[in-house]
């Protein structure tokens, strides 16, 4: 069960990471990418959530897992949501319920 939780916050830093990379790439130019601190920590978190990956990669099957990673998007959509503004349209929820559904059907 730890493993679980373990993937579970694999996929969130992983979003979290998104969002800094998305954040980075505002920047106005090379230079400026370079010196953007947003970078660097979605850089950082990507690197953890990896080896978080490799870790549960030890302990749960491949076709467990690698399905399972796709409950990023539930955290993709809830930080684009509440930090970037976006909007949330039923279309995008019901896209990311299919995404789940299937992934849970596979790990089972």
């Amino acid at each position: 069960m730890i493993y679980y939780c373990i993937l579970l916050l694999m996929t969130l830093i992983g979003a979290v990471a998104s969002l800094f990379l998305k954040k980075a790439s505002g920047a106005g130019g090379i230079v400026e990418l370079i010196k953007n601190k947003n970078l660097y920590l979605g850089g950082i978190l990507y690197v953890l959530s990896a080896v978080l990956n490799i870790y549960i990669l030890r302990y749960l099957d491949y076709s467990v897992v690698l399905p399972l990673t796709s409950f990023t998007y539930i955290w993709t959509l809830f930080l684009s949501g509440t930090i970037l503004n976006e909007k949330i349209t039923k279309k995008k929820i019901f896209g990311v319920v299919l995404v789940i559904f299937g992934a849970v059907c596979i790990a089972r």
